[in-house]
């Protein structure tokens, strides 16, 4: 035997599931080339639950495999766990390394991440003339791109999304097929020749043009103080010029949303910085690839450009950065700042196909810019500021769902072997969002919104049954909110009694601190105080200033505030001066009426402070929202509001013009 013979390398064979945000990021791609470089065989494809990978090789390259997995992956993937374990090694398939067809066969789970804005190159691309995708809209790559908004069911494959209907052209399928391109099994790639296309049709549905034409007439269109229906990634949005005041004073008019701020969208960092004061946290929060809607305050001492309509007596503006490349070249072709605001009548839902826009939005928009790409569900765009602590989301959208909550206890009890419930929450009756707990994670739906109309109880019901059958579960425990009239609580109760699932009823302020606590993975005991607008409280009363100790599933009230009646009960969230009568009444009696003179019709007062003596329709409260109100009334700010929280944020600002409100765009 020659001693200088190269010795035979042992082969080892892994199989590897890979959980977490790993669909839709260029993850399989990712394994591939690393897979490659490192001379491994095997494959790697999609499940519904996991990424799977078998992988051939010796020892050390399979470890650098893994280590890459592990802490090499693409950006906006997100691991939750890697499971790795050896099995029998495979004769024959050195150095062959393929992507396999997707499995359908296991649970669904949250695998894919939420919508992502234009990554650079994209930007690039549709900026540099000569390019195939110079222009084009709907440019997209495994790094940027619509993902929840489109896709229809797991695993995330092209014909599971609402792409299926667009037949890759052989350029497109080239660049899909190619390990070293970007493109590589992007799932939404698109170019002029075979995607999506856009037309622009006026206010009675006809056709005026497609294409770059429709763009530039539409970007003519703004300019010339229309207002602009535009379908967007996760649905229609109203644009406008910020900079016309009677365009702007249009917009509410026709939106009937008189004082309510609106989101501006600049056409880049500087020109935000221009208007708008920003740290360098609040600038790359603007830049990030979730590109919410971020509250920053307005430059003093100038002349502003974005009219003081946007956002009346405010001294901070809710700023947003393009984040598709139709929103790119719009904002390109206009040359200045536009509101672009949800595509609704004020308190609705947003529409989200061409034909439900021109019938709801026909009475507000001049125009229509849309497309033929379908929007599987809507998706408004997120709200965030940045406080002390780094982000905080006011409104979790898109950038944001449906990527999944954590519960740190549920998972360490699930390795323990104990068995998890699916459980559905349906919400409160106000900013609602559904929920839906599959093990130790809980995947929040898309900002749904107010649930005073018949509009938006459907979104909730098609919110509902989305999550349900997206994830493939039967739900064996449902929650609601105290509170029986809330739309919400109806639906749950017909929900339970259609499903046979026993319905757990959570008091309003105890769920906010609950939600804070797994935010922040607390278990507890922690001491919360839960200050609020109104929730049914468990004594009957109306809860809102709340003192509550709280312990995983277990609740206890320690204090509160002073309670005073509510006059006229839920008039009050749009009168201010009734929350102060009623508690002036409670400090004073009938001398209350001396103190709001004025304020209501000498008729109206009578029978005001008549119902107070006899404790007729005036539920007393401990709100600290109504409390607020009361003072901003007695202060001379707005006695009568448009929108929840209005009075509430003139107080805060004529307190502390330093002071961030958090308010809903």
């Amino acid at each position: 035997m020659n001693q200088f013979a190269p010795r035979e390398v042992p082969l080892r064979r892994l199989e590897i599931a890979v959980r977490g945000v790993v669909q839709g990021v260029g993850f399989r791609p990712f394994v591939y080339q690393v897979a490659r470089a490192n001379g491994l065989s095997g494959w790697v494809r999609n499940d519904a639950d996991a990424v799977r990978i078998e992988v051939q090789g010796a020892q050390d390259a399979l470890d650098a495999f893994c280590e890459a997995i592990r802490c090499g992956h693409p950006p906006q993937a997100r691991v939750e766990s890697v499971e790795v374990r050896q099995i029998g090694v495979e004769d024959g398939v050195v150095g062959v390394f393929e992507i396999r067809t997707s499995d359908e066969r296991a649970l669904a789970r949250p695998v894919i991440p939420a919508d992502l804005a234009t990554c650079p190159a994209c930007l690039e691309e549709i900026q540099s003339p000569g390019q195939r995708r110079w222009g084009y809209p709907f440019t997209n790559c495994t790094n940027c791109g619509p993902r929840w908004s489109i896709i229809r069911r797991l695993p995330y494959d092209r014909p599971r999304t609402t792409m299926a209907g667009f037949a890759m052209c052989p350029a497109c399928q080239a660049e899909y097929d190619n390990p070293a391109d970007r493109r590589f099994h992007a799932q939404p790639i698109a170019c002029p020749t075979c995607g999506p296309a856009l037309e622009l049709l006026d206010c009675r549905g006809r056709r005026l043009a497609g294409g770059a034409e429709a763009l530039g007439r539409a970007a003519e269109a703004v300019l010339a103080g229309q207002i602009l229906a535009v379908k967007g990634l996760g649905g229609f949005q109203l644009v406008v010029d910020a900079t016309n005041a009677e365009a702007v004073q249009r917009l509410r008019g026709r939106k009937r949303r008189p004082h309510k701020p609106f989101a501006v969208m600049f056409g880049s960092l500087s020109a935000v910085e221009a208007v708008c004061e920003l740290s360098d946290e609040e600038a790359r929060q603007l830049c990030s690839v979730q590109s919410p809607i971020l509250l920053v305050r307005r430059r003093a001492g100038q002349r502003p450009e974005v009219v003081e309509a946007v956002a009346p007596g405010n001294p901070y503006l809710g700023a947003m950065l393009p984040y598709t490349p139709l929103h790119h070249l719009l904002m390109a072709a206009v040359g200045r700042p536009i509101i672009c605001t949800s595509g609704n009548l004020s308190e609705e839902p947003m529409a989200i196909d061409t034909e439900e826009a021109q019938r709801r939005l026909g009475s507000i928009a001049d125009l229509v810019l849309t497309h033929n790409r379908p929007i599987q569900r809507p998706v408004d765009d997120s709200v965030a500021r940045v406080g002390p602590s780094g982000l905080q989301v006011l409104r979790r959208a898109r950038g944001f769902a449906p990527l999944p909550i954590i519960l740190h206890r549920t998972a360490a009890r699930a390795g323990r072997g104990v068995r998890e419930q699916v459980i559905l929450a349906l919400g409160g009756h106000l900013k609602n969002a559904v929920a839906l707990g599959l093990g130790a994670q809980i995947i929040m739906s898309p900002h749904v919104g107010d649930l005073d109309n018949v509009l938006s109880m459907e979104v909730h019901r098609r919110t509902v049954e989305d999550l349900v059958s997206f994830f493939e579960v039967t739900p064996e425990l449902l929650a609601c909110d105290l509170h029986p009239d809330y739309a919400s609580t109806r639906h749950a109760e017909q929900l339970a009694a259609a499903w046979d699932v026993p319905l757990i009823r959570v008091q309003h302020h105890h769920a906010h601190v609950a939600a804070c606590m797994a935010e922040h993975g607390l278990d507890g005991p922690v001491l919360g105080l839960s200050w609020d607008g109104t929730g049914f409280g468990t004594d009957g009363t109306v809860w809102g200033g709340e003192m509550l100790v709280c312990h995983r599933a277990e609740v206890r009230r320690i204090a509160h505030l002073r309670t005073f009646p509510l006059p006229g009960g839920d008039r009050a969230v749009r009168q201010p001066r009734r929350s102060a009568l009623g508690v002036l009444f409670e400090a004073f009696g009938d001398r209350a009426a001396d103190y709001l003179a004025g304020q209501f019709a000498p008729g109206e007062m009578a029978g005001l402070l008549s119902a107070l003596k006899c404790r007729l329709y005036c539920p007393r409260t401990s709100s600290m929202g109504r409390l607020f109100d009361a003072v901003a009334a007695l202060c001379g700010l707005p006695a009568v509001i448009s929108f929840e929280g209005q009075a509430a944020m003139a107080l805060e600002f004529a307190a502390d013009p330093g002071e961030l409100a958090c308010y809903d765009i």
